[in-house]
């Protein structure tokens, strides 16, 4: 079992934390250990931005066990104004019809799941409209 002192050490996972190559400036999020575009092990770590726009979308209306009780719920791909793409879960939207692509979006850090019997809580990002 990963223990929840392990998750809060990640920093991608809880600061939006990425590597930049310093050669070529590739930006990869999660931070990777080669840059996949110029092949050094340089990276310097930087802050991404929490706000972006919806690049493409879905509704889950059959989610799976651990969710099932939260459908409907919406994932997209975010661009953030880094221009990096993510995935995430679109929180808070009550009317999935006026749910549109392009639209305004913020990530915020929220509780994503309860993991196992002893119910750990599991934290990330979810976008929510801005």
């Amino acid at each position: 079992m990963i223990t929840a002192r392990y998750h809060r050490e990640v920093p991608q996972r809880y600061r939006l934390e990425a590597g930049k190559c310093t050669k070529c400036g590739y930006v990869a999020f999660p931070p990777r250990l080669v840059c996949p575009k110029c092949n050094t092990k340089k990276f310097k770590p930087i802050v991404l931005k929490d706000e972006g726009k919806i690049i493409t979308y879905t509704v889950i209306r059959v989610g799976p066990d651990k969710f099932s009780k939260e459908t409907p719920y919406a994932i997209g791909i975010i661009e953030l104004n880094d221009k990096l793409r993510l995935t995430a879960q679109i929180a808070g939207v009550v009317d999935f019809d006026k749910l549109k692509i392009g639209q305004k979006v913020k990530l915020v850090f929220r509780k994503i799941q309860d993991d196992g019997k002893a119910g750990i809580h599991m934290y990330g990002y979810k976008a929510v409209l801005a």
